[in-house]
């Protein structure tokens, strides 16, 4: 099977078990927000896969081998699986079947603002950085070397940039206030993350000690 094959199957399973995880919670396939969500994941998406299938494959076969090699990362991986699937199924529960929160339409296109920033800002970040693992590792087989353009000129996590804006920006394109409320979860998830990441990286991985020297944040600029 080739590697473009295997995408092909990976995203045409991933879209329908989120789907599911959205729409069976919320009891109606009538739910606009759902759909605009995963309109927006498959137009920015498919494009993003397509440019790494041709000019960066090799980061697609990394971030496909999903294999954390340190503990700590190992509970990382599976608090934010756990926790994301609660969170995806709680809130079509609060926005569609419960009726719970109430989002006014003017912020959920807030939300969808937010969602599209916070993609631009992954994606820009795998476009400058082909060592974008989904795990924490230095690669060496790969040459892995440190990365200080793009986003990271500003902030030395700029993928968790994205996600800290994702979730919060999903939340409100979906009308539920209870997942605004999580945010801090993923976003102290993150955190722990990054720190020991870091510590992995000065150690192993040349002149990332001097890069931290020159980038002071990690996730935001004058913030942290």
């Amino acid at each position: 099977m080739t590697l473009a094959t295997k995408v092909i199957v990976l995203e045409s399973i991933e879209f329908p078990v989120i789907a599911l995880g959205l729409f069976l919670p919320a009891g109606t396939i009538a739910w606009t927000a759902g759909w605009v969500f995963l309109g927006l994941l498959f137009v920015t998406g498919v494009p993003m896969t397509w440019w790494l299938l041709k000019y960066n494959r090799g980061l697609i076969e990394e971030r496909m081998r999903f294999r954390p090699e340190f503990f700590w990362d190992k509970i990382f991986a599976g608090a934010t699986l756990v926790f994301t699937l609660l969170w995806l199924v709680a809130m079509p529960l609060d926005a569609v079947r419960f009726h719970w929160s109430s989002v006014p339409a003017a912020i959920q296109t807030c939300g969808a603002a937010v969602q599209l920033i916070s993609l631009f800002i992954s994606y820009a970040a795998m476009l400058k950085n082909p060592y974008a693992s989904g795990v924490v590792k230095v690669q060496k087989d790969r040459g892995h070397s440190v990365v200080s353009t793009g986003p990271y000129r500003y902030v030395r996590h700029p993928m968790y940039t994205g996600a800290c804006l994702f979730f919060p920006g999903m939340a409100l394109l979906l009308g539920s206030w209870l997942g605004v409320l999580c945010t801090p979860v993923f976003a102290g998830l993150l955190a722990f993350r990054a720190v020991r990441e870091e510590r992995v990286l000065m150690e192993e991985l040349d002149g990332y000690t001097a890069y931290m020297g020159k980038v002071k944040y990690r996730f935001f600029p004058m913030v942290w």
